[in-house]
């Protein structure tokens, strides 16, 4: 296998990067806007991360979060004032961003600000949603929802292709096992990659433990870094990591939230290990 055949057969530009063309890249930040402070803060250190370790880098957050275990779980600050800072971190870093839509009336107005439209994965079946948000000509990335098969994202993709759009990642967060716990299967990430569009591990969101606290989801942080290793060498092309500079105190998500002072290391590491794997696969 030579080192091209590691680029996805449909590479994405996003901003400044090209996602899939055979680097690793990462998509990171908190999981819900908090504060214009904290939204600032955090993706400066993202990119002066990014830029350190010559790493393409897109800046995750949401304005809205729809799916939350408790009715008074902090939700975001809402399309309004999130887009505002959404925004305002493009205008300081130059970074990419990423954000959920949740409502095809949303999507216009959201795509005015971002660079992808996230379908979350509970959506991931939604066709209004996925059309109205493909036909922005915005990047699409499709979560896989954990009730799917890898194969069954196909339909999905098509439904972002027969728009005319080409610029689809789909990204695997894991599989409801049971009550409460989620499983990576690793077959999928390779099943992922054979429908020809970059594929993104959600090293976060596969740790969390659904509903399983006092309204709030729960999580096993410790296992972040182990499954990302394992889907870096299993050939994804990117990775999710939602981070926050005070995990435990973050008001969506706490337990499964990477700390950001930890955060370099990982992708230092993990783009060590994508070199690895590359040039053995190249010498294979």
């Amino acid at each position: 296998m030579t080192p091209a055949a590691q680029k996805a057969r449909h590479p994405v530009p996003c901003g400044p990067h090209v996602l899939g063309d055979g680097a690793l890249f990462a998509i990171a930040g908190p999981d819900v806007l908090e504060s214009p402070e904290l939204a600032i803060e955090t993706a400066i250190e993202l990119r002066d991360v990014a830029e350190r370790l010559d790493l393409p880098l897109v800046y995750k957050s949401s304005y809205l979060k729809a799916n939350r275990s408790s009715a008074d779980a902090y939700v975001g600050p809402g399309i309004e004032a999130g887009l505002e800072m959404l925004a305002e971190v493009k205008r300081r870093t130059g970074l990419p961003v990423l954000t959920d839509v949740h409502a095809v009336d949303e999507v216009a107005r959201v795509a005015d600000v971002v660079d992808v439209l996230q379908i979350p994965a509970f959506l991931s079946r939604q066709t209004f949603l996925i059309r109205a948000a493909a036909e922005t000509g915005r990047v699409v990335n499709l979560k896989k929802g954990q009730f799917l098969a890898p194969d069954d994202m196909a339909l999905a993709i098509e439904k972002v292709t027969a728009a005319g759009n080409d610029k689809v990642i789909v990204t695997e967060r894991g599989t409801v096992f049971g009550y409460h716990d989620l499983v990576v299967d690793m077959r999928s990430l390779g099943r992922l990659r054979a429908l020809g569009f970059p594929v993104v591990f959600d090293a976060t969101h596969a740790v969390q433990l659904p509903s399983a606290g006092d309204g709030v989801s729960g999580g096993e942080r410790e296992f972040v870094s182990l499954l990302a290793r394992a889907a870096v060498a299993a050939g994804v092309d990117g990775v999710f990591l939602e981070t926050h500079p005070d995990p435990d105190s973050a008001l969506c998500d706490a337990a499964s939230q990477w700390p950001l002072d930890r955060l370099e290391p990982l992708l230092r590491g993990l783009r060590e290990l994508h070199a690895a794997r590359t040039r053995a696969e190249a010498e294979a």
